[in-house]
């Protein structure tokens, strides 16, 4: 199975890249993430921020396939303990589609990717730093894929 984790913004301080690129080496054969990061559009204070977040949108549907699952991560959508992550990655699995985890821009997403989404997922009521997103998500998604293979992280 292949996760991608499709976000807005690139260069990220190195303390992200390293901290991503930790968590998804260690993911076993079975699960493949993949970062696609979407150029920030430039915001000045005359920016048409609109047209920068559908330019983006649209940049990120370019990246999902027709049979993917799309999860949005959004402050308002459903959390989810380790557990129950653990518990979808396992259907996930089983069910043989791809995964496309989209986290937005400043703004958030736009709501071309909202609709586009088949579950909302929120990481904390808290509005996170979108480079510490990246972190976290690789790291749970680690730790859900070690609950399932029964390996000793978890703990």
């Amino acid at each position: 199975m292949r996760i991608k984790l499709i976000c807005v913004g690139s260069r990220m301080p190195d303390w992200v890249s390293e901290g991503y690129r930790e968590y998804s080496r260690r993911l076993g054969t079975d699960v493949k993430l993949e970062l696609v990061e979407i150029s920030l559009g430039k915001r000045t204070k005359g920016s048409d921020v609109q047209r920068l977040q559908e330019k983006e949108a649209a940049l990120m549907l370019a990246a999902i396939s027709a049979n993917d699952l799309v999860i949005t991560l959004e402050v308002l959508g459903k959390a989810w303990s380790t557990e129950k992550l653990a518990a979808n990655m396992g259907d996930w699995l089983h069910s043989g589609r791809n995964v496309c985890l989209l986290v937005g821009g400043p703004e958030g997403l736009h709501a071309s990717c909202l609709s586009r989404a088949d579950q909302r997922w929120s990481l904390s009521p808290l509005t996170l730093p979108h480079p510490l997103v990246r972190v976290v998500v690789a790291e749970q998604l680690y730790r859900s894929w070690s609950i399932l293979h029964h390996h000793p992280y978890h703990k």
